[in-house]
This record gives structure tokens, sequence and C-alpha cells, in this order.
């Protein structure tokens, strides 16, 4: 009831108005360039963060796998803490450390390097570094335990038959984890384009997410609009669900084809 409620009052209010029954905040959302621009913007940061921390955790956990299972352990405690490190406190920090009186922004200043002179914390690359930072320790306990499947005997197989260490990996290794990599990376996509107070602590409603938006009609920048809000939610669940049940599909194709 707790999920059940806010949801059924949420598509209710979506396609209400106070004349009645109505569709006009669908027609908006979908006809608004600047709405459509928020979600454009969300899908590109989600994916392009999603398939970044994707791509190095799956060798960060690889490097994980030839530490000692007590230092597994170890490094996993440590990235358990730093994956409830995010919404506010998260954009603060890097507020401190990169922002235009950041400590690093100001220590490079100081010593002459260039290196923030074309970075913006407070633009599309500053929120895809905080995105893929918070995305970082989800993805590694998500592929975790993936590499548990790839069995030593299978390595020793390949190896007495020939095959080298990439060619292991390219016909057996990768293609018996894919069905979880595709899974991680949808969980990944959704956390993204639900992600909201980060992006909101660190750029306000200057950048266009869909997110924001919604915060923004139900807030009121000078009046509230909590149907349309409601009608924007509904099509951003509806993008989330869609890429998961692609990932589903997907995920059973490949079992299949193994």
């Amino acid at each position: 009831m707790f999920f059940a409620v806010p949801l059924m009052n949420m598509l209710i209010t979506s396609f209400t108005d106070s004349d009645g029954f109505t569709l006009n905040q669908y027609k908006t959302t979908l006809t608004s360039s600047y709405v459509l621009q928020g979600f454009k913007n969300s899908i590109a940061l989600a994916a392009v963060s999603a398939l970044v921390a994707l791509v190095v955790t799956l060798f960060a956990v690889y490097a994980m796998m030839r530490f000692s299972k007590q230092t597994r352990e170890r490094i996993l405690v440590m990235i358990n803490l730093t994956s409830n490190f995010s919404g506010i406190p998260l954009a603060f920090a890097f507020i401190v450390l990169l922002g235009n009186s950041g400590l690093f922004t100001l220590l490079f200043e100081k010593w002459g390097i260039d290196a923030f002179s074309s970075f913006s914390l407070y633009s599309w690359s500053g929120l895809l570094l905080i995105y893929i930072y918070f995305q970082l320790p989800l993805s590694l306990m998500l592929l975790y335990p993936i590499y548990y499947g790839i069995q030593q005997q299978w390595k020793d197989a390949a190896a007495l038959l020939g095959a080298s260490a990439t060619q292991f990996w390219m016909k057996i290794g990768i293609p018996v984890m894919l069905p979880g990599i595709v899974g991680t990376f949808s969980i990944l996509f959704a956390n993204a384009m639900g992600a909201y107070a980060s992006a909101y602590a660190l750029t306000g409603s200057d950048y266009n997410l869909a997110a924001i938006r919604i915060g923004t009609l139900l807030s009121g920048d000078i009046f509230a609009q909590p149907e349309l809000a409601s009608a924007i939610a509904v099509i951003l669940g509806a993008i989330m669900i869609s890429a998961m049940v692609l990932s589903e599909w997907s995920i059973k194709k490949t079992r299949r084809n193994l």
C-alpha cells in the first residue's frame, strides 16, 4: 500500500484537471520541446554514466578477484559505505573539491596547471562525473557475484586446449557473464534516470532533466502544476520499466543462445 497508493494517485492525477478527465497533460508533455529536451538529457546522462561505470567496474572486479578473500571482504565493506554517500552530501563534497572555488581548482590554479580551465562542475560534464561516482559502487556490488560463475575448471580446460586468456574471455567468460552484465546496466540506467537530489543540489533548475522538471512543477517556480508533473513522472516510469523489460528479454534470449 505504501507504494500502490501514491502510484495510483499519480496515475489518476495525470489524467485529470479542474474539468475532469483529460489527456492535455500528456499532449503537453509529448509536444513541449523543453520537456522532451529534459527526457533526452536524462536518457543520455543515464546511459553514458551506466556504460562508463559498467566498463570500469568490470575491470575493477576482475582485479579484485586476484586478492585474498579477506582483502575482498574489506574492499566490499568500503564500497558498501561509499554506495550510501549520495544525494545532497555528495553534491556538496564535489562543490568543495571541484567547484569554482574548490580545493583542487584553487590548488591547480596556484600551481599553474590548466586542468580545469575547460571544466565546469555545474555543466553536463560535472553532472556526468557525479553520476558516474554514485554508479560505481552499485555496479561493483552487482557485478562482483557474477565473476563467481566463471569456474577455474573452465579456464584450465581452455588452456589445455590451447586457448589464450583473450580467447577464453571472448568465447566463454563474457558470454556466460553477459546476462548479468545486461541486467546490471538496466539497473544502473534506472538508478540514474530517477536521480534527483544530487543534480538539483548541483545545478538547481538550470540544467534540464526530467526528474528536475517534475520537482519544479510540484514546488512551483510561479505556480504548481502537479497534474503535468504526474504525467511526466508516468512517462519517466514507463521509460524505466521499458528498459527493465528489454533487459529481461535480452537476458532470456542470451541464456537460450548459451
